[in-house]
């Protein structure tokens, strides 16, 4: 709490260009967004979901036997229908 009120506020032109998402700093926040950073957050989601799953089914996979792969099999299959929908939707295409 101490550092808010000591901090020294300079503000330059680096610290209020774009962060991340590519917008001006302190414009409308209504503004419009471009459907491709949607797409890449769902990208993000489901690589993130899958090796948060994979690994430790990975460990277990002699202990749960037939029904764990195939378990974990319609998992990546839903996986990778997910990341066929982002390729044709063009997520995947950088200008």
């Amino acid at each position: 709490m101490i550092g808010f009120f000591a901090a020294p506020s300079k503000p330059d032109e680096q610290k209020l260009s774009p962060y991340e998402c590519g917008f001006e700093a302190f414009e409308d926040a209504r503004m419009r967004f471009d459907v491709r950073y949607y797409l890449v957050a769902i990208l993000f989601i489901i690589f993130d979901l899958e090796i948060a799953f994979l690994f430790p089914w990975a460990v277990v996979l002699g202990d749960i036997g037939m029904f764990g792969f195939l378990a974990m099999v319609v998992f990546l299959a839903i996986l990778v229908i997910g990341f066929i929908y982002e390729w044709k939707k063009g997520a995947l295409e950088w200008e």
